[in-house]
């Protein structure tokens, strides 16, 4: 189907699962249907009714416990009582926009520029990724003069208007913009190049030249730096600083779409960029930032932001209110106490490192790439092509469903499991995943 979407319709419900559900699911799914607008999706052939949520668990109305490996949006495990305390405090004090005089918005931009580097000095808060992304490109237009955006093949970067014209992965039934461009994904596992960041140099400059071409002035490479909805691709720590300085030459900014891969989560840094030693001109945060609360965040330096800043007002109604505030200072704090940044690295290693050993008993494993606790697990249906298999990585998907652990699949062909749980993950949970992965490739075996 050619408009189907990528990270919307590869592992969704169809009508024509219906009938294999039991009566209240399938009341639920009809009610749904004559309710909400056709555009959602649902999880899964057998949706999952889920009640309750805590740490990197799940519960569905029939009680039965889920290990959650796919929610990054409750970064620090739902239902954190750090966070629900702050929120209800908050709360019962104030609510209001940010065209009043507040501590806590102060407070919090003073955190959270102390784990940026010093050249980004500037905040700027909205509710959701996709308004940070829209108001990014805004930025950067501003700021260049330009209007060219480069993203990677099968990015996704937001809803808004402006942020789904540069998010290939939400399908061709949406049109990216005509001054969008794209680079094929860094994959290194499929990628035949001795330097992968001399390769992605060349593959932007080459969609720079492009825009030239049609008369149409660079403005900013956007990119999350672990190239999630490609999937899952880390690369080598280091490699995209050859791609940032190439932009640089060019006259564009470099806008880290940090939603995904920061605050943690890949385990070597704080945020995701500082893994490849470059500081972006302008930094993007989405609801992970408040653990689910909505509030995002653009962080900028002064200049960048200048031109854009001096010529328009910018006011987003709810965006940094105190409610959302102070859950992002909870999340921050929980993050730094529980030290959950040596957590994300130690527990990923020991995960990675049992999913490599898992994938020498099963053929139709590709490759285990990761950084910290952002995994791809690639389903191929031939080790020697690496033809990716979708059908069996769809199949897997479900199995594991079945034994109650959630996760779901990425990349342009829907064959990366991208295992992605709250940093509330233990060791103890690995045994879960990957014993009923295990299970789930055994029963696939083609």
């Amino acid at each position: 189907m050619a408009t189907r979407s990528t990270i919307m319709d590869t592992n969704s419900f169809r009508a024509e699962d219906a009938a294999a559900l039991d009566a209240q699911a399938k009341a639920l799914t009809q009610r749904r249907g004559r309710l909400l607008g056709d555009s959602y999706r649902l999880f899964y052939r057998r949706p999952v009714h889920l009640v309750r949520g805590q740490g990197q668990y799940l519960w569905d109305a029939q009680g039965q416990q889920y290990l959650d490996v796919y929610n990054n949006v409750a970064s620090i495990g739902h239902c954190h009582p750090a966070v629900t305390a702050a929120v209800h405090e908050q709360m019962q004090q104030l609510n209001t926009h940010t065209r009043y005089l507040h501590e806590g918005i102060l407070d919090y931009t003073e955190a959270l520029l102390g784990t940026l580097p010093a050249e980004i000095d500037k905040a700027m808060y909205m509710c959701t990724g996709s308004e940070a992304n829209d108001l990014a490109i805004r930025v950067a237009r501003a700021a260049t003069g330009g209007t060219g955006i480069v993203v990677s093949r099968e990015a996704y970067h937001g809803t808004s208007a402006l942020s789904s014209g540069v998010s290939p992965a939400l399908g061709s039934g949406q049109p990216l913009a005509s001054t969008t461009r794209r680079v094929p994904a860094p994959d290194r596992y499929r990628v035949d190049a001795p330097d992968l960041g001399a390769w992605l140099v060349a593959e932007i400059q080459k969609q720079i030249d492009d825009l030239a071409a049609h008369g149409i002035r660079f403005a900013a490479f956007l990119a999350d730096s672990i190239f999630s909805s490609d999937g899952v691709l880390p690369g080598p720590a280091g490699y995209l600083k050859q791609a940032v300085d190439v932009v640089h030459r060019n006259g564009g900014l470099f806008i880290a779409d940090e939603v995904q891969p920061g605050f943690a989560r890949t385990g070597e840094a704080f945020w995701g960029f500082a893994r490849h030693g470059v500081v972006p001109d302008v930094v993007t945060t989405g609801k992970p930032m408040g653990n689910g609360i909505p509030v995002s965040g653009l962080f900028a330096r002064s200049d960048v932001l200048a031109a854009f800043s001096d010529s328009l007002p910018y006011f987003n109604t709810f965006g940094g209110n105190p409610v959302s505030i102070a859950a992002a200072q909870a999340v921050l704090r929980v993050i730094h106490e529980e030290k959950l940044q040596a957590h994300s690295l130690h527990v990923g290693r020991l995960l990675q490192a049992e999913l490599a050993r898992l994938a020498t008993r099963h053929s139709g494993v590709g490759d285990v790439r990761g950084a910290g606790l952002f995994i791809g697990f690639e389903i191929v249906g031939d080790p020697l092509s690496r033809q990716p298999d979708r059908a069996r990585a769809l199949d897997v998907v479900e199995h594991l469903r079945e034994r109650r652990v959630l996760t779901s699949v990425a990349g342009p062909h829907g064959n990366v499991l991208k295992l992605r749980p709250p940093l509330a993950f233990q060791a103890h949970d690995i045994d879960w995943l990957v014993g009923a992965l295990d299970e789930a490739l055994s029963l696939t075996q083609r």
